[in-house]
Parts: structure tokens; C-alpha cells; sequence
């Protein structure tokens, strides 16, 4: 039954992670714009379709990568924070260059932008402290919970 919760508990704090990997991509796209004086207010119904798409965006690029890390945290009761983040920093990285060309005759990607990079790795760093402080802290506690109910 713990392990059942616990499952409930990773698609929850994956979903979070997703929405607030989409948040971040979303308002550092549209900034540029929002820095001009001349737009007046902004149409909150259009944001919230946008950062849905964002969603949408983040959580169907991740899944796996994230499927993967949650098995190994919790296999491994890794429940350190730094992990989470440097995990969700390479996972941002990684979304970004498997969309990006690649030219193998120069051994080099085709069309890197700094800031596009940055925006996915900080991204994917929001990501990672977010399924972190949902579901990372107990990882693998459903484990001790289970052996400590069989030695009574």
C-alpha cells in the first residue's frame, strides 16, 4: 500500500515540476516583450493557454528522463537536494541539444544560442527543486516503512 501512495506521490511531484519547468521557459521567452513600456497590460487568459503549452511542452520531453531518475532515487534513497538540481539542470541541457542540429563533419551543434541554453538548464534546475521538495526529500522511505512493519 506505502508504494502504491508513494507512485501517487512521483506523478504529483512530477506534474509540479513539469508546470513550473513551463512557467520558467514561458516568462523568459515573453520578457523581452513585457520589458517594453509601450504594451500596457497583458491578457491573462492568453498566459494561461501559453504556460498550458509550456506544460504540455516540458512534461512530454521529460517523462523518461524523469522515469529514470525517479527509479534510481528511489532505489537508491537519494534524497539530496544538489542531486535534484544538477539532475534537472542536465535534463534541460539534454531536451534542448535532441532538438537542436548537430553536424557531424565539425563535430559541433548548429544554431546554439547562450540564452536559450541557459533558459533550459535553469528550467530544468526549477524542475528538479520542485519534484524535490514534493517527492525527493522521502525518497525511498516507503521502503523503511515496509521492512520495519515485518520485524514486529
Amino acid at each position: 500500500m506505502a508504494l502504491i501512495g508513494r507512485l501517487i506521490v512521483i506523478c504529483v511531484a512530477f506534474l509540479a515540476a513539469s508546470l513550473a519547468a513551463g512557467c520558467v521557459i514561458v516568462l523568459a521567452v515573453m520578457y523581452p516583450e513585457w520589458s517594453s513600456l509601450d504594451l500596457g497590460p497583458m491578457d491573462r487568459d492568453a498566459l494561461s493557454v501559453v504556460i498550458g503549452f509550456g506544460f504540455i511542452f516540458v512534461s512530454g520531453f521529460a517523462l523518461l528522463p524523469a522515469l529514470v531518475m525517479a527509479l534510481v532515487t528511489e532505489a537508491f534513497s537519494i534524497r539530496s537536494i544538489l542531486f535534484y538540481a544538477i539532475g534537472g539542470a542536465l535534463f534541460g541541457l539534454g531536451v534542448y541539444l535532441a532538438f537542436t542540429q548537430y553536424d557531424p563533419s565539425s563535430m559541433t551543434f548548429v544554431g546554439i544560442e547562450r540564452r536559450e541554453l541557459e533558459v533550459m538548464t535553469g528550467a530544468g534546475i526549477v524542475a528538479g527543486l520542485v519534484y524535490w521538495l514534493i517527492a525527493g526529500r522521502r525518497a525511498g522511505a516507503w521502503r523503511e516503512t515496509s521492512d520495519a512493519g515485518r520485524n514486529t
